[in-house]
C-alpha cells in the first residue's frame, strides 16, 4: 500500500469495517420491515414507509445533526448508553450507524421488491399444512427473497462506502477513528498538494463500489438461477 499511503489506507481500511457493520447491522431490521412493508396492512404504514425513505429525501447534514442531539454525549440517551459503555458519538460505531441510516432506504427498497415478487398463494399453501409465520418465512419466503436481499446488501454497503454529510456532522473527521474513505479525500482536497493522493482515494472508492455492484449482480445471478431450479 506504499502507492496509496499510510494515511489513505487507514481510512480505506475504517471504511471497508465501517461499511460492513454497517450493512450486517441493517439487515435483520430491513428484512423485517420490508416484510410489513411488502405484506401487512396496518394504521400508520404510509408514515413507517415515510420514515424509512426519509434519509434518502432529508440532507444527510440534517441526518448527522438530529443523531448528534440524540446520542452526543450531552444528550440524554446518549448519557445512558455511555453508561453500559456503548458510545456512538466521534468514535467509528457512530460512522456505522450514520451509515447505515443512510443506506437502509435502498436495503429495504430492494428486499420490498423481491419480497412483494414472491406468489403470496406459496406462503398460503406452506400454513395450511400446519407451518408457522415463522417456519414459513424461513423455508419458503426467505430462499426465494435471497437475491434481493443479496442486492440490498450491496447496495447497503456501496452507499456505505460514500457516505459523507452525516457522517462528518455526526462523528467528525478524527485521523485512524472516523476519517473514512470520503473525509480522507475532503480533507487532501483542503490542504495545498493533496490533490494527487485525493485523486488516489477516488479511484480506490470507484473500484471498490463498481466490484462490490458487479459481484452483487454474479451473486444475485447465481441464487436466482438455483431457487428457479435452472
Amino acid at each position: 500500500m506504499e502507492w496509496l499511503g499510510a494515511e489513505a489506507y487507514a481510512a480505506l481500511a475504517l471504511s471497508l469495517k465501517v461499511s460492513f457493520w454497517a450493512t450486517v447491522a441493517s439487515l435483520p431490521p430491513g428484512i423485517w420491515v420490508a416484510y410489513v412493508l411488502a405484506r401487512k396492512s396496518f394504521p400508520g404504514r404510509q408514515l413507517l414507509n415515510g420514515l424509512v425513505l426519509l434519509p434518502l429525501i432529508l440532507p444527510p447534514v440534517v441526518t448527522g445533526y438530529v443523531l448528534l442531539l440524540a446520542l452526543g454525549p450531552r444528550a440524554p440517551l446518549g448519557a445512558f448508553l455511555a453508561q453500559f459503555g456503548i458510545v456512538f458519538a466521534f468514535r467509528w460505531t457512530g460512522a456505522a450507524l450514520a451509515a447505515a441510516i443512510m443506506a437502509f432506504p435502498l436495503l429495504v427498497r430492494a428486499i420490498r421488491l423481491s419480497i412483494e415478487a414472491v406468489d403470496p398463494g406459496l406462503e398460503q399453501a406452506a400454513r395450511t399444512l400446519g407451518a408457522n409465520r415463522l417456519w414459513t418465512f424461513g423455508t419458503v419466503t426467505l430462499p426465494l427473497i435471497l437475491p434481493g436481499i443479496l442486492t440490498g446488501a450491496v447496495l447497503a454497503f456501496a452507499k456505505a462506502m460514500g457516505e459523507f454529510g452525516a457522517t462528518i456532522t455526526f462523528v467528525a473527521n478524527i485521523p485512524g477513528e472516523t476519517r473514512t474513505l470520503p473525509t480522507a479525500i475532503y480533507t487532501f482536497l483542503q490542504v495545498p498538494g493533496g490533490e494527487g493522493a485525493a485523486l488516489k482515494l477516488v479511484a480506490v472508492s470507484v473500484a471498490v463500489s463498481m466490484g462490490a455492484v458487479l459481484v452483487s449482480e454474479w451473486i444475485s445471478a447465481r441464487v436466482a438461477k438455483r431457487v428457479a431450479g435452472r
